[in-house]
Parts: C-alpha cells; sequence; structure tokens
C-alpha cells in the first residue's frame, strides 16, 4: 500500500467507496457508471485521434509534397520524439505533485494551437521542413506532458482492482484512434492537402480538452511539504524506484530495445510503402490504420489472458508474436491487389499483439507502484523506453539511404525480437496470475 507520502490512506486507487466528487456524491464503483471516467475515456479518444492523424499527416506532407530523402524524414521523426528523452524525468517529477486533469487540459490547448498555427501557414504557402520541424517538437514536448499525466490520471480514479478494465477500456479508446487517426490523416493529405489534415488533428485536440475539462473529481494527489525537494531529488527517487524493483527495471530495458528498433522499423516503412510498393497516401493511412482493429482484440484480451494463463507467459508470447509479423513485410512485391492484403493483415496481427503487451505491462507498472510515484515510475520507464527513439529513426533513415529500403527493413524488424527475448530471460516471465502489492515503504515522494 502506499506510504504516507499518499494524501490519505483512502485514496481513489485504495478506497474507491470513500471516495466523493465535488458535488459530495459517492463515487459509482462502476467505471461506465463513472461520469468522470467517461469524460477521461471520451477526452483519451479524441486526443489520441488527433496524435494518430498528425503521426501520419506530418510525415506523409514531407515524403510527398515536398520530396524530403530519407535522412530528412528521419530527421523529423527524431525532433518529434526528442522531448521524450529531453523531458520525460521532469515532466514525471512535475504531475506527481499537480492535478493531472490540469497536465491533460493545457496540453490538448497547446497541441491545438500549434497544429492550428501549422495549418494556417500552410494555408499561407510557409509549411516548409523547418516549420514542420518546429510544429513537431512542440506537439511532441506536450505529448509527453499528456501521456505522463494520463497514465497517472486512473491510479488517481479507480481502485486497483479495477485497473486492469479501466486501462482495457482506455485503451481500446486508443484502438479506436489507431483505426480512424492514421486512415483520416492519409487521405486528407492524399485528397486535400496538409494544412487541412493539420487542422482536423486541431478540432480533436480541441475536444478532448472539452471533455477532460468537465472531470470534476477531486484528485487525492500527495501532499506538498512547505519546501518541496529539489526537481532532481525527485527525479532520482523515480529512477531509484524503477531501478531497484525487477519487474520494472525489465519493463525499461525491453521497452528500450522495443522503440528503438520500432522507431527505426517505421522510418523506413514510410518510405517503404510510397516508393517502393508505390501506395497513395490514402492507401498508407489505411495500412497503418490496420493496427487499431487488431488494438481493439489486444484490449479485449487484456482483460481476460492474463488472469488466465498468467501475466509472465501472456507478455513473451504476445511480444514475441507481435514483434515477428513485421518480418514478413519485406517479402512483399507485386500489385496492391496482393500487398494490401498483406499488409493490412501485418497490422491487425501486430496490433492485436502490441496492445495486450501494453495493456497488461501497464497494469504491472500501475499495481507495483505506490500512488505517489506514479508520475515518475511511468515518466522513467518512458525516458528510458523512449528516449531511444530519436536515434532509432535517424538509423532507420541512414540505413534506407545505405542499403535500401528493403533490406533496412528486414534488418530493423528483426531487431524488435530483443524485446521479447528480455522479458524471457527475466523474473518478469515468471509473473503468475496475480501481480504483487506495492512496497510499503517505498522513497519519499514529497
Amino acid at each position: 500500500m502506499p506510504s504516507s507520502s499518499s494524501a490519505s490512506s483512502a485514496s481513489p486507487a485504495s478506497s474507491a467507496s470513500s471516495a466523493v466528487s465535488d458535488s459530495g456524491r459517492p463515487v459509482p464503483s462502476h467505471l461506465w457508471r463513472d461520469r468522470d471516467f467517461r469524460r477521461l475515456w471520451v477526452g483519451q479518444t479524441a486526443s489520441q485521434l488527433g496524435e494518430q492523424a498528425s503521426l501520419v499527416v506530418l510525415p506523409l506532407f514531407a515524403v510527398l509534397t515536398l520530396n524530403a530523402s530519407a535522412g530528412q524524414l528521419g530527421a523529423l521523426r527524431a525532433v518529434g520524439q526528442a522531448p521524450i528523452l529531453l523531458l520525460s524525468l521532469f515532466v514525471g517529477a512535475w504531475v506527481d505533485r499537480w492535478r493531472t486533469r490540469t497536465v491533460m487540459v493545457l496540453t490538448d490547448a497547446g497541441r491545438a494551437l500549434a497544429l492550428g498555427a501549422a495549418a494556417v501557414a500552410g494555408l499561407l504557402g510557409g509549411l516548409g521542413l523547418p516549420t514542420l520541424l518546429v510544429v513537431a517538437f512542440t506537439v511532441g514536448a506536450l505529448s509527453v506532458f499528456f501521456d505522463v499525466a494520463y497514465h497517472a490520471s486512473l491510479v488517481r480514479l479507480v481502485k486497483r482492482d479495477q485497473l486492469v478494465r479501466g486501462n482495457s477500456a482506455l485503451e481500446g479508446s486508443r484502438s479506436a484512434a489507431q483505426i480512424g487517426g492514421p486512415a483520416l490523416g492519409g487521405a486528407l493529405v492524399s485528397a486535400l492537402s496538409a494544412p487541412i489534415a493539420a487542422a482536423s488533428s486541431a478540432v480533436f485536440f480541441a475536444l478532448s480538452f472539452l471533455s477532460i475539462r468537465r472531470i470534476g473529481r477531486r484528485e487525492a494527489v500527495p501532499e506538498h511539504s512547505e519546501r518541496p525537494p529539489r526537481v532532481w531529488r525527485r527525479i532520482h527517487e523515480g529512477l531509484r524506484f524503477v531501478a531497484r524493483d525487477t519487474s520494472l527495471r525489465t519493463v525499461c530495458l525491453a521497452s528500450a530495445a522495443f522503440q528503438f528498433s520500432f522507431a527505426a522499423v517505421m522510418t523506413v516503412y514510410l518510405l517503404f510503402l510510397p516508393r517502393d510498393l508505390h501506395l497513395s497516401g490514402t492507401v498508407v493511412g489505411l495500412a497503418l490504420a490496420a493496427t487499431g482493429p487488431g488494438a481493439l482484440l489486444g484490449s479485449l484480451l487484456a482483460a481476460h489472458l492474463p488472469g488466465r494463463f498468467g501475466y509472465g507467459a501472456v507478455l513473451v508470447s504476445a511480444a514475441a508474436l507481435g514483434d515477428g509479423v513485421f518480418l514478413f513485410v519485406p517479402a512483399l512485391h507485386g500489385s496492391s491487389v496482393v500487398t494490401v492484403p498483406a499488409l493490412l493483415t501485418v497490422g491487425f496481427v501486430f496490433g492485436t499483439f502490441s496492445q495486450l503487451v501494453n495493456v497488461t505491462i501497464m497494469a504491472v507498472r500501475q499495481t507495483v507502484t505506490p500512488d505517489g510515484m506514479q508520475g515518475r515510475a511511468a515518466a522513467t520507464i518512458s525516458f528510458v523506453g523512449g528516449g531511444l527513439t530519436p536515434l532509432g529513426s535517424l538509423l532507420g533513415g541512414f540505413l534506407a539511404e545505405a542499403w535500401g529500403t528493403r533490406t533496412s527493413l528486414l534488418v530493423t524488424a528483426a531487431g524488435m525480437l530483443l524485446s521479447p527475448a528480455l522479458m524471457a530471460l527475466s523474473p518478469l516471465a515468471r509473473l503468475g496470475r496475480t501481480l504483487p502489492a506495492p512496497p510499503e515503504n517505498p522513497a519519499p515522494s514529497a
């Protein structure tokens, strides 16, 4: 259970029956009867639609309109991912002291403004590669704040025994976004223009802003001392906590291996589809969107399979199947009649098993982490796991120029299998059907 650094011993994560909303009414025990949970769900869905669309819009505009080289595309993706490395640890230390609702609302507003400005610049003829770099970095930085706050928010809203179902529902919304976001972004870039596509992403962030700001429940945030510790001390506490926990340490290493390789894969993939397979932006968007239906299935499976077969077995097998399917992509040749169904199948399989891993990993992290350490634990894992993504994107661009897209895609896809290998060789693979409780005396958090 959380230590005394928590706001109280009866936080929403430990005793939902004692939680009350601002109106004084008890918080419903069933997730979907809880208006604030529904508002978080709606906001998350809209935010993910905006993010997924923008992740397709900016690279496709660079490739199809600006005729960006492989190195330039790698640089664009690296700039958008750099905030994970630069900001995650600081954001985690700050978010543990803030209300997550406030953080998510402000970042939604900021991303809407940044993409709205990009749309205006595009309509005025000023949306070149330098502008894309600025927009990508700004949206990436704000997304770091949103993601850390989002991962900490659920623990403050629901009981710990509802975390798997809550994560499954929220990750299901991510799945819906993965279906609609890339397809919408690719279609708008092809049929209309990049400025219109950027504007559509801004609208989704605005909708998320409107939904999340209506969450009325008081959050149980950790108590703060009159003289709070310096941010470096709080960062050190988060790093030390994750490093000392075997499960979280393994999650960091496996995530780093996956994120590095996947960033390289996606840089090459976004070149391979339009240039080697000669697919339009709309078809590229549909191929990327195929992960969405699979992710929806993965979210549903995550609510049942770990409790039946064990968390460790599910993590290792799902990661191996989901990552391994990309090895088939470099073998694709021929007309779109053959390649498109194959790409849709690869996307569906990858979406299913990667989402199963994501939800299960999130449940493990949230369950073994005290409330006052949630933001820093999430940020530390993001920093270690996602911090290498800019280097992966740059590597993907470099390999595509040096070896060609087909060979580079095979090599980078093979690298993704290091992640399930690390989990299989660790105590994480031996997790059973139930998860351990958080430590009684975690590092100080206030």
